[in-house]
């Protein structure tokens, strides 16, 4: 694992990364966060919401430059704007709030958003610049891209895996994939 001494984990209590995962400079974590491995986390992303969220990353995955994800945000529009107190109740700003969990082989293009309560399924990518709202519905194996968001086409399941299966080989030598 190789993680940039130049990024900030606010919880470093709860923040695990797996093998072979790598987070460039000038990233910054404020939730709990789950890191798989052979994971790639590109320079200047945030992953934000507090230690009562999580953010997870399933194997070979990756956040491409810029990526914000809040696992807490505001809607800007019924209430304050603010980060309250930490033993604040956030449901009385109107926060909303939810985990986001990306699948294995998972990737987000660069500066695109993700925002709280979104379980990105095996397979699926983000592109560039998009942003991903609430409780979106994801199909597994399918790139999405816009604003707002909208399935694009279907990623080849078959190639994809059978390359994991050569990076795996490659980095775990010694065990069955």
């Amino acid at each position: 694992m190789i993680l940039s001494p130049n990024i900030r984990v606010r919880h470093p209590e709860l923040f695990e990364a797996g093998q072979h995962s790598i987070v460039d400079d000038f990233c910054y974590f404020s939730t709990r966060v789950l890191i798989g491995m052979g994971c790639h986390i590109a320079s200047g992303c945030s992953v934000a919401g507090g230690k009562d969220r999580l953010f997870s990353m399933g194997d070979l995955s990756s956040l491409s430059s810029g990526v914000k994800v809040w696992c807490s945000s505001n809607d800007f529009s019924s209430g304050l704007i603010a980060m309250p107190p930490a033993d604040f109740p956030v449901a009385e700003l109107g926060i909303r709030s939810g985990d986001v969990t990306l699948g294995d082989y998972t990737g987000v293009g660069a500066n695109s958003v993700i925002l709280p309560s979104n379980r990105l399924p095996e397979g699926v990518a983000i592109g560039a610049l998009s942003l991903v709202p609430s409780d979106f519905a994801f199909e597994p194996w399918t790139l999405y891209a816009g604003i707002p968001i909208r399935k694009i086409r279907a990623r080849d399941r078959d190639n994809i895996l059978h390359q994991a299966k050569q990076v795996r080989r490659q980095l775990f030598p010694h065990a069955s994939c």
